[in-house]
């Protein structure tokens, strides 16, 4: 796990203020345009379940999981057939170390949406990410798939980088790029 990707992926997985747009704690903000299920829920207890949503987020953000696991626990109560907060969930269960749980919430995240639209597309990218620090490329490679198909940019980059032809020539344009350097510079 020493190459620039393996780092990469690390730094998705355990950075909630990561700068890819769909790895991040799911506010739904972003993309305002997309189908989702929202509208198949009462008004208030949406309005109510997103606010829990955002308090999880903002705890998690400083750091306080234990927080951010209760209001996303809370927002799940009020909505459990709602997939955005099982997303958040699993995430700060992952970031707690909870692998097995995140997994159980990424699951149920992509059972409630179908495996449509943007809740669907963040599960996706999730499970593939914590599949592929497994060590679990073929499992990561189907759902950076769906995700992709689903127009995560981020999962497009990840299907490239599991190429295993791309990266042998990541490798040799390494290789020729550090030759080119000279010996001094490239050390």
């Amino acid at each position: 796990m020493g190459t620039l990707n393996d780092q990469a992926v690390l730094q998705a997985i355990f950075n909630p203020n990561t700068p890819f747009g769909d790895v991040g704690l799911d506010l739904g903000e972003k993309a305002e345009k997309e189908v989702d299920d929202d509208g198949l829920f009462p008004q208030a207890q949406l309005e109510q379940s997103k606010a829990l949503e955002l308090q999880g987020v903002i705890a998690a953000e400083a750091g306080d999981l234990s927080t951010a696991l209760e209001r996303f626990g809370q927002a799940i109560q009020l909505l459990p057939k709602r997939a955005s907060a099982y997303n958040n969930r699993a995430q700060a269960r992952r970031l707690q170390g909870d692998v097995a749980g995140a997994l159980e919430d990424l699951e149920r995240a992509v059972a409630l949406s179908g495996g449509q639209g943007r809740a669907a597309r963040q599960a996706f990218v999730q499970r593939g990410l914590l599949a592929r620090l497994q060590g679990r490329d073929d499992d990561a490679r189907r759902d950076f798939e769906q995700a992709a198909r689903l127009g995560s940019p981020f999962a497009r980059r990840q299907l490239v980088l599991l190429n295993p032809y791309a990266a042998l020539c990541n490798r040799m344009l390494a290789d020729v790029m550090a030759q080119l350097r000279g010996p001094s510079e490239g050390r």
